[in-house]
């Protein structure tokens, strides 16, 4: 039951994470009314309030202090570069969205990759380069085969249907 409830936990996120591409899609402007960046604005007010208000909830529930120096100044440090390179992130994949691409081939790179990266960061602080499984370079392999795979196979929809030229020798049509 114990590892449960992070497989929930990370199951949401993976919900969360995933449905980020497409509402970032929607937050486009159809007409070039707005920049791109404009709801990579709100992205940050999001996960400023959700952040701040998760976080003193969560410290309130598990009785912890609010303070942030001395020994608690790396949860402070580190803290503020995880959000650093989340609030990055972000502003990449708003990138990635606006010059061309689509969910269904940017979502599977992100977290391929993200794997990938995490995977590598720990074999590094663990000093463990040489003694990593080779299964470990298999299964990185078998990501990136994966993320191809997804990326290529996940249903694309219809092109856009060329306008019609008018005609005005076919019927309905007003000349």
């Amino acid at each position: 039951m114990k590892i449960l409830i992070p497989v929930i936990f990370a199951c949401m996120t993976a919900l969360c994470w995933g449905l980020y591409g497409p509402a970032l899609q929607n937050a486009r402007s159809a007409t070039g009314e707005w920049s791109p960046f404009k709801p990579y604005v709100f992205t940050g007010v999001a996960y400023l309030v959700w952040a701040v208000l998760g976080g003193l909830l969560g410290m309130y529930f598990k009785n912890d202090s609010y303070n942030f120096s001395g020994t608690h100044a790396p949860s402070m440090t580190w803290g503020f570069l995880a959000g650093s390179v989340g609030a990055f992130g972000a502003l990449f994949l708003t990138s990635a969205m606006i010059s061309g691409g689509k969910p269904l081939f940017v979502m599977p790179i992100v977290f391929g990759g993200a794997v990938t990266v995490t995977a590598i960061v720990s074999v590094i602080q663990l000093k463990q380069v040489t003694t990593a499984s080779p299964l470990l370079w298999v299964g990185m392999l078998l990501v990136f085969v994966g993320v191809v795979l997804v990326a290529r196979n996940t249903p694309h929809g219809h092109p856009p249907k060329p306008a019609a030229a008018a005609n005005p020798s076919q019927p309905g049509q007003s000349h």
